[in-house]
């Protein structure tokens, strides 16, 4: 029991570091609309036809996941605010639902800041189980390196963002109001799009 309170302390402190240390990241220029306020973004949002900035996040086992184990792959990257919302929850499963569609050379990712344990009961409750679904909670590497990540708030923006198989960002969407969900027709004409340039 010890050593599971020892290892839960040592993950808080972790988390709020890498809270702390995230928010005085600089801001970009993009806003987006969080209940009635504007909030800006911070870190970088990532250039179009440009090598995708590497990062780091945690499965559902703490286990660290890095950008570069899925080398070789078409990417989609879905990231939501929290998966214990409405449009989160909805964003999610339209997504696990479209895996089956591609072929296995497309891994799909749901990336928010979420506790791996908060993200484990979400995919139990709601069945989703074929998007990989990853908390960057810990480190904030990818919401900095994509500049996604919400001033004062600790969450990400919603976004979709594609990136081929040589590693280059080819899709975007920043969803200005984190109320709406994002264009899915769009984001997965593109994946189908990329991913069939790629093989």
């Amino acid at each position: 029991m010890a050593v599971i309170n020892t290892r839960l302390l040592l993950l808080l402190s972790l988390f709020f570091c890498g809270a702390s240390s995230a928010a005085s990241g600089p801001e970009n220029h993009h806003q987006v609309s969080f209940g009635t306020s504007k909030v800006s973004l911070l870190g970088t949002y990532p250039a179009l036809n440009q090598p995708a900035p590497l990062f780091r996040v945690i499965d559902g086992k703490f286990n660290p996941i890095d950008l570069s184990d899925f080398k070789g792959q078409t990417i989609l990257i879905s990231s939501v605010p929290s998966l214990d919302t409405g449009v989160c929850a909805i964003q999610t499963k339209k997504f696990n639902d479209q895996v089956a569609n591609f072929s296995d050379n497309v891994i799909m990712l749901s990336i928010s800041t979420d506790l791996p344990f908060a993200q484990k009961r979400f995919c139990q409750q709601q069945n989703v189980d074929k998007i990989m679904v990853l908390s960057d909670a810990v480190w904030r590497e990818f919401g900095t390196k994509y500049g996604l990540l919400m001033k004062d708030k600790g969450l990400l923006a919603r976004a979709i963002l594609i990136i081929n198989k040589q590693g280059d960002i080819q899709y975007r969407q920043l969803v200005s109001d984190t109320s709406k969900e994002p264009d899915y027709k769009a984001a997965l004409a593109a994946l189908t799009k990329i991913s069939s340039e790629d093989f």
